[in-house]
């Protein structure tokens, strides 16, 4: 049987990478003429020139690239906490049919909670400082991690347990030479959607209790009134979290590179 064709770009003269700036390069336009003809007052959507601006202002100073620094520091530190935890729980609940019967109820009902909703007991616990935003990301993304580690490792074909018999593999072997790889597209999956999650409990934790990062930014702005630096927080926001994403793309892509071989 042929393999059907790759779609057609819909403009053939233009490069398919270009096709998804399209959209928000249209937004932008109508942004500039919305503007400019004063369809909006500037008290509550000022010109793209103007927050380009006040963005320029802030990386002149060094706070964007200092605010930008902290946000990324905390969400590294946090992601790798919670992902760490999700991957061990995930892989125990996916192996051990004990471990998942005696842990995955409390676990769902902790799932339930949403992160936000985790934040005044935390407060209660360790204060407004660096370890509550630590523990927030690290609650964002460890659900995420880890119920799609478990449903990665329960979906791997017990053939491929039998071929690892056959070759005499200890459960460490059979665990890294043959689950782990055949589960790592739900597992990727689990972890792009945990930087996600944490990116934006990051966000969320910032606009709540920070003097620092990009949602304290956003803070900032608004306290002041200025729309442009509070948009500008947001666009950056935006940025970085799409760069993320993009870099855990990268990386997924690179690790599954035998599958395409």
């Amino acid at each position: 049987m042929r393999l059907a064709a790759a779609a057609a770009p819909p403009w053939p003269g233009l490069p398919r990478g270009g096709i998804a700036f399209l959209f928000p390069l249209s937004l932008l336009a109508l942004w500039s003429i919305s503007a400019r003809l004063g369809w909006l007052p500037p008290q509550i959507l000022p010109a793209p020139s103007e927050v380009g601006s006040a963005l320029w202002d802030l990386a002149g100073t060094g706070e964007l690239a200092s605010n930008t620094g902290i946000s990324l520091l905390r969400v590294v530190e946090g992601f790798a906490a919670g992902s760490a935890l999700g991957l061990l729980l995930g892989i125990a609940m996916g192996l051990s049919r004990a471990a998942e019967h005696y842990v995955k109820p409390l676990f769902t009902a902790f799932a339930q909670v949403p992160t936000l909703g985790w934040i005044p007991f935390l407060m209660l616990l360790v204060g407004i400082g660096e370890p509550l935003k630590i523990l927030v990301i690290a609650k964002a993304a460890f659900v995420p991690v880890a119920l799609n580690t478990f449903a990665g490792i329960r979906a791997v074909p017990p053939a491929y347990a039998e071929v690892g018999a056959l070759f005499r593999f200890s459960r460490w072997q059979l665990l890294h030479k043959v689950v782990l790889p055949a589960a790592v597209p739900p597992i990727f999956t689990g972890l792009r959607y945990g930087l996600t999650h944490a990116w934006n409990a990051l966000v969320a934790v910032e606009l709540l209790a920070s003097a620092e990062g990009l949602g304290y930014l956003l803070v900032w702005g608004r306290q002041m009134f200025w729309l442009d630096t509070m948009m500008g927080a947001m666009i950056v926001i935006g940025i970085v979290g799409f760069a993320l994403d993009r870099i855990m793309a990268a990386a997924e892509h690179r690790l599954q590179r035998w599958r395409l071989a």
